[in-house]
Protein backbone atom coordinates (compact mmCIF):
# COMPACT_ATOMS: atom_id res chain seq x y z
CA UNK A 1 0.00 0.00 0.00
CA UNK A 2 1.42 3.37 -0.98
CA UNK A 3 0.93 6.54 1.03
CA UNK A 4 -0.06 9.56 -0.99
CA UNK A 5 1.42 12.91 0.00
CA UNK A 6 -0.79 15.56 1.58
CA UNK A 7 0.27 18.13 -1.01
CA UNK A 8 -2.28 18.54 -3.75
CA UNK A 9 -1.24 19.47 -7.26
CA UNK A 10 -3.12 21.59 -9.75
CA UNK A 11 -3.24 19.49 -12.90
CA UNK A 12 -2.93 22.50 -15.22
CA UNK A 13 -0.10 24.46 -13.60
CA UNK A 14 1.56 21.64 -11.64
CA UNK A 15 1.93 24.01 -8.68
CA UNK A 16 1.50 22.92 -5.10
CA UNK A 17 -1.44 24.06 -3.04
CA UNK A 18 0.12 26.13 -0.29
CA UNK A 19 -0.47 25.66 3.39
CA UNK A 20 -0.45 28.77 5.53
CA UNK A 21 0.23 29.55 9.16
CA UNK A 22 -1.31 31.95 11.63
CA UNK A 23 1.23 33.71 13.82
CA UNK A 24 0.55 35.55 17.08
CA UNK A 25 2.81 38.19 18.61
CA UNK A 26 3.46 38.94 22.26
CA UNK A 27 2.21 42.18 23.77
CA UNK A 28 2.23 43.71 27.24
CA UNK A 29 -1.50 44.31 27.62
CA UNK A 30 -3.56 41.22 26.68
CA UNK A 31 -4.03 38.95 29.72
CA UNK A 32 -2.66 35.46 29.25
CA UNK A 33 -6.02 33.81 29.94
CA UNK A 34 -7.59 35.93 27.19
CA UNK A 35 -4.90 34.75 24.75
CA UNK A 36 -5.53 31.11 25.69
CA UNK A 37 -9.30 31.45 25.25
CA UNK A 38 -8.88 33.23 21.90
CA UNK A 39 -6.62 30.44 20.64
CA UNK A 40 -9.08 27.76 21.72
CA UNK A 41 -11.96 29.60 20.06
CA UNK A 42 -10.05 30.37 16.85
CA UNK A 43 -8.23 27.10 16.25
CA UNK A 44 -10.18 24.45 18.14
CA UNK A 45 -7.10 23.37 20.08
CA UNK A 46 -7.31 22.26 23.70
CA UNK A 47 -6.33 24.40 26.69
CA UNK A 48 -2.94 22.73 27.07
CA UNK A 49 -1.90 23.43 23.47
CA UNK A 50 -3.21 27.00 23.69
CA UNK A 51 -1.22 27.59 26.89
CA UNK A 52 1.95 26.24 25.25
CA UNK A 53 1.47 28.52 22.22
CA UNK A 54 0.77 31.52 24.48
CA UNK A 55 3.94 30.73 26.50
CA UNK A 56 5.98 30.48 23.29
CA UNK A 57 4.75 33.89 22.09
CA UNK A 58 5.35 35.38 25.54
CA UNK A 59 8.94 34.10 25.73
CA UNK A 60 10.02 34.26 22.08
CA UNK A 61 7.95 37.19 20.84
CA UNK A 62 5.81 35.17 18.45
CA UNK A 63 4.35 31.72 17.88
CA UNK A 64 2.83 29.75 15.03
CA UNK A 65 -0.62 28.76 16.26
CA UNK A 66 -2.46 27.31 13.27
CA UNK A 67 -1.61 25.62 9.95
CA UNK A 68 -4.28 25.30 7.25
CA UNK A 69 -5.52 26.93 4.05
CA UNK A 70 -5.04 30.68 3.68
CA UNK A 71 -8.76 31.28 4.22
CA UNK A 72 -8.88 29.19 7.41
CA UNK A 73 -5.74 30.87 8.78
CA UNK A 74 -7.18 34.32 8.04
CA UNK A 75 -10.43 33.38 9.80
CA UNK A 76 -8.44 32.23 12.85
CA UNK A 77 -6.37 35.43 12.74
CA UNK A 78 -9.56 37.54 12.72
CA UNK A 79 -10.91 35.79 15.82
CA UNK A 80 -7.59 36.11 17.64
CA UNK A 81 -7.21 39.73 16.52
CA UNK A 82 -10.61 40.58 17.97
CA UNK A 83 -9.11 39.76 21.38
CA UNK A 84 -6.48 42.48 20.86
CA UNK A 85 -3.66 40.19 19.78
CA UNK A 86 -1.53 41.07 16.76
CA UNK A 87 -1.54 38.33 14.14
CA UNK A 88 -0.07 37.62 10.75
CA UNK A 89 -0.85 34.98 8.11
CA UNK A 90 2.04 33.74 5.99
CA UNK A 91 2.81 30.71 3.83
CA UNK A 92 4.01 27.76 5.88
CA UNK A 93 7.36 27.88 4.03
CA UNK A 94 8.84 31.21 3.04
CA UNK A 95 10.61 29.89 -0.07
CA UNK A 96 7.37 28.97 -1.86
Amino acid sequence: MSISPHIQRDSDSKTQTRRYRTIIFNNDFTPMDVVVMALIRATGCDAEEAAIEMWEAHHFGQANVHFASQKECEEAADIIGNAGIKTEVKPEWEDE
